[in-house]
């Protein structure tokens, strides 16, 4: 994906002035970091650990939650736009619809693999592959 695409259709599609990417933070990723801060994205870190095989873990869900819950609270936004397909957010999909603070679902996968929960939550749901024309990145010509 190209995230300063996906930025733009945010931006163009549904108006979307601030958004927000969770993500672990791995200092050899600071060009990552700095791209899409470039891209318009408002970067909110979360501390990460390391499994025994060196791996990185940093779970950003309750972050995300948190700062959904807050911004619903403190009329920081008008409706709030969620990328996932994972079921885990489901309660927090069905609070931001019975608050009607949620505008849309975007579901980085195909309907087959987006959450049932998320489904039965009866939220609007837009698959980004339907979409991934307008956001994907763009193959580069080769000089010749």
């Amino acid at each position: 994906m190209d995230y300063g695409r996906f930025r733009k259709w945010l931006t163009d599609k549904y108006g979307v002035s601030r958004a927000y990417y969770f993500i672990g933070l791995i200092p050899k990723h600071k060009d990552l970091y700095a791209a899409l801060q470039e891209d318009g994205f408002i970067l909110k870190y979360k501390e990460v650990i390391y499994s025994r095989d060196g791996s990185p873990k940093g779970n950003c869900d309750a972050d995300l939650v948190l700062q959904c819950v807050v911004d619903a609270y403190e009329n920081q936004c008008n409706k709030q736009i969620i990328v996932t397909s994972d079921g885990d957010y489901a309660c927090l999909v069905k609070f931001l619809i019975e608050k009607k603070r949620l505008r849309i679902l975007l579901s980085p996968n195909k309907p087959n693999l987006c959450s049932i929960l998320l489904k039965r939550t009866n939220a609007p749901i837009t698959y980004l592959d339907g979409v991934k024309g307008k956001v994907q990145l763009l193959k580069r010509k080769s000089p010749q």
